[in-house]
């Protein structure tokens, strides 16, 4: 199934678990932990979502394939942000053209 990557359906997801590949055989759990609000402009569209995983393992910048029950399997470019006693926090940024 291919995932529909549009804000609503990210905020649809919030508080779920998403697996993370580190690469093609070893995957990390990581929990969508915010979607922020969509900011239109006639041309664009932007929102930003940000995961949680594990301390025990560090994904760096770079493209990471993701699956997910409802939403199918999907890549994205993460960078990390934070790391604290809850783990990494990763963020995807999204920033479209608008189809007119």
């Amino acid at each position: 199934m291919a995932a529909s990557l549009q804000h609503e359906v990210f905020a649809q997801h919030l508080n779920t678990i998403f697996r993370v590949y580190v690469d093609d055989s070893n995957a990390i759990d990581a929990k969508l932990i915010e979607v922020s609000e969509m900011n239109l402009s006639p041309r664009q569209e932007r929102f930003v979502i940000v995961f949680r995983g594990p301390n025990e393992t560090f994904l760096g910048q770079g493209m990471r394939r993701f699956e997910h029950p409802q939403m199918g399997e999907f890549v994205l470019f993460l960078v990390p942000i934070a790391q604290n006693d809850q783990g990494y926090s990763y963020e995807a940024v999204f920033n479209r053209l608008v189809k007119t």
